[in-house]
């Protein structure tokens, strides 16, 4: 079975998919693995590297997409792409199915098995190939480090004979695989860390790190089954708000990763609590890419507001791109490995397997996935 991987065209990625560690595992499986030259080479993994493993370094790509039987990446591809493909291959990457509704329907069209590594199920057999929270822990260590290069002053208490320095305070907002990544790099640099989460249930983990829990009864919340904080009602968001003013105030740095999967995010930082920050606090927006926690914040940039400075910056895990691709590239492996047959030598789609059930979008010219195919029968 040959296993194709291209390389990432998005502008300024420099994660990959497949390392040379990780590609020497897949042909050890059995598979015939092909790359693109200089596919490695944003995360400084050199051709010569794969060809080690074992692997062929092609440089046609349209041939690689036309000829793989499966396709393994981190971004989506174009519909443009998929049309090239082969007919009733497996494609593997991030995939946006809630809102790329055409690619979803080229997938289908093409006979193509689309795996989203959005949809891995949230299950402790399946932790080792959850992509979504492997890239949301370097994120929420990249938003620390983003801050405190930002904040014009240190994070730790510090005394010295000219006098003493009062540690940073931070205020971390979503106490998920982000959020709690985030509480623990704030705590080795010495901060003071406040953190909120709707779950009551992660406030001893908030606890566990060193961090102070904020307290805030929004009535009954709680968590879905896949682990993701529910929404909340415009009633308990506003209420969320009121309670975390002063603290945000208070703050020197302010964190935000609260996110509803497939929806776009809730505003909880308003801007008049930005505004009513010291001036040279430091807000860093996680969702600002997918529209914002943050009123005010800019996707892609760092803006002042009011002597604010905000940071909207997307695509956190690519600033620290060679342990993103090490990460990634493991959580690929590990689907792959899960679901090869040794005896056939090739990776089988099974709807009945406990993982492939959640995240196989398209199958057999047909959508699979009940959420996806509610969505698009509803025409949302």
């Amino acid at each position: 079975m040959l296993l194709g991987v291209p390389k990432e065209t998005h502008p300024g990625e420099n994660r990959v998919p497949i390392t040379p560690e990780s590609a020497k595992k897949l042909v050890r499986l059995g598979a015939e693995l092909q790359v693109e030259a200089g596919m490695g080479a944003g995360a400084g993994f050199e051709d010569a590297e794969y060809t080690e493993a074992g692997a062929t370094v092609v440089s046609d790509r349209e041939k690689l997409l036309a000829e793989a039987d499966v396709l393994l990446r981190l971004r989506k591809p174009t519909v443009e792409e998929i049309g090239g493909m082969k007919e009733g291959c497996i494609h593997i990457s991030y995939l946006d199915p809630f809102n790329e509704h055409e690619l979803v329907h080229a997938f289908r069209e093409r006979k193509i098995s689309a795996i989203s590594m959005e949809m891995i199920p949230r299950t402790t057999r399946s932790q080792k190939m959850d992509a979504l929270s492997s890239q949301a822990n370097l994120a929420g260590y990249v938003m620390v480090i983003q801050a405190a290069a930002h904040l014009p002053r240190i994070f730790p208490m510090m005394m010295t004979p000219a006098g003493t320095l009062k540690p940073a305070k931070v205020f971390i907002i979503g106490a998920g695989v982000a959020g709690l990544q985030a509480i623990a790099t704030a705590k080795r640099l010495g901060a003071r860390v406040t953190a909120f989460d709707t779950r009551p249930v992660v406030a001893e983990q908030v606890r566990s790190l060193g961090g102070t829990f904020l307290e805030i009864d929004l009535g009954e919340t709680g968590e879905t089954a896949g682990g993701y904080a529910k929404e909340l009602t415009p009633e308990q968001i506003e209420k969320q708000r009121e309670a975390q003013k002063a603290v945000i105030a208070e703050s020197d740095v302010v964190i935000t990763t609260a996110q509803v999967f497939g929806r776009k995010p809730p505003v909880i930082v308003t801007r008049d609590m930005v505004e009513g920050m010291q001036p040279g606090s430091v807000v860093v927006d996680m969702a600002a890419e997918t529209g914002g926690n943050v009123e005010g914040s800019v996707p892609n940039e760092v803006v002042e507001i009011n002597g604010v400075t905000v940071i909207g910056k997307g695509n956190l895990p690519n600033h620290v791109c060679r342990d993103a691709s090490v990460m990634y590239s493991n959580n690929l492996f590990n689907l792959v490995d899960d679901v090869w047959n040794g005896e056939e030598g090739k990776l089988l789609i099974d709807l009945e397997h406990d993982i492939l059930s959640g995240c196989v979008i398209t199958h057999g010219g047909e959508i699979v996935n009940e959420t996806i195919k509610n969505l698009l029968a509803g025409g949302e």
